[in-house]
C-alpha cells in the first residue's frame, strides 16, 4: 500500500501508544516520517530498520524553542511536511477530586497535552500555508467532551484541544489545511494500562460495546483523517467511542 507514497508526516508521542502504531502505518503506507518522542532509546528500538526515511528526534515537547527548532530540522531534511499527528499525552494525577489536585499537576498536563498541540502545529502550519496542503489532526479524548470524574487535568486539557481545533479548522479553511481531532474512548494503551483499574472500569462501564478500543481501531481512522481523501471535513473531532458519544 501506497497511499502516503511522496508525503511527509511528523508525529509526536511516537514511541508508545497511538503515536507509535500510527508511525508505523504512515511509513509502512509510502510515507516519510519525524518521530518526535522523549524516549528518543526507543524511537531508536521501533524505527531504526526504516533508514532515512524515518527521521528520530528526541525531544521535550514542552520546550516551544526546541519544537520551532526540530520542526526546521524536518523541514531541512525532508523539504516539506504535509501531515502533523499529535499523540502525545498524559494523563496526571487520577482519581482525585477537584480541590485535591495540585496547580503544579494541572500545569504539568495542559504543558504536555494542550501546548505541545498549539506549539507544533503552530511551527509547521506557514510551511503548509506556503504549499497549499496539509493535515493537521490532534489527538484529543471523550473525556474532553464529557469530563471525566476523578480527571479534572485530562479532561480539561483535552476540552482545550477540541477548542484548539475548532479555531485552527476555521482559520486554515481556505489554504488547503484541515485540522481536526479525535476523541477516543478508552484505547488499550501503555498510558490506560498505568490507570488505576476503578478509573478505567469508570471510563469502560460508559461505552456501549463494553470493551476498549483496539490500538490498530485508532490507527485506521488517523489514516483516512490525514489522507487527500478527508478533504472537506475541517475543524471537525471524530468520535472513537465504541458507542458511548452520539454527537
Amino acid at each position: 500500500m501506497n497511499e502516503f507514497s511522496g508525503q511527509v508526516a511528523l508525529v509526536t508521542g511516537a514511541a508508545s501508544g497511538i503515536g507509535l502504531v500510527v508511525a508505523h502505518k504512515l511509513l509502512d503506507e509510502g510515507a516519510q516520517v519525524a518521530l518526535l518522542d522523549f524516549n528518543e532509546k526507543g524511537l531508536q528500538q521501533e524505527f531504526e530498520s526504516y533508514g532515512d526515511r524515518a527521521l528520530l528526534i528526541g525531544i521535550d515537547i514542552t520546550d516551544e524553542a526546541r519544537v520551532q527548532e526540530v520542526i526546521q530540522q524536518a523541514l531541512a531534511h525532508f523539504g516539506k511536511v504535509d501531515i502533523l499527528v499529535n499523540c502525545v499525552g498524559i494523563t496526571g494525577v487520577t482519581n482525585l477530586k477537584s480541590h485535591e489536585v495540585s496547580s503544579e499537576n494541572l500545569h504539568k498536563v495542559f504543558e504536555v497535552n494542550f501546548m505541545s498541540c498549539f506549539y507544533t502545529s503552530k511551527a509547521v502550519l506557514p510551511s503548509m500555508m506556503a504549499q497549499k496542503y496539509g493535515r493537521i489532526l490532534h489527538i484529543a479524548s471523550i473525556a474532553g467532551k464529557e469530563g471525566n470524574a476523578g480527571m479534572l487535568a485530562y479532561s480539561a486539557s483535552k476540552a482545550a484541544v477540541i477548542g484548539l481545533t475548532k479555531v485552527q479548522g476555521k482559520e486554515y479553511a481556505e489554504y488547503g489545511i484541515t485540522v481536526n481531532a479525535l476523541a477516543p474512548a478508552v484505547i488499550q494503551t501503555p498510558l490506560v494500562d498505568a490507570m488505576p483499574e476503578v478509573q478505567v472500569k469508570y471510563m469502560t462501564d460508559k461505552i456501549p460495546m463494553k470493551r476498549c478500543g483496539t490500538l490498530d481501531e485508532a490507527a485506521n481512522l488517523v489514516a483516512y483523517i490525514v489522507s487527500s481523501k478527508n478533504s472537506f471535513t475541517t475543524g471537525f473531532t471524530f468520535d472513537l467511542s465504541g458507542g458511548r458519544a452520539t454527537y
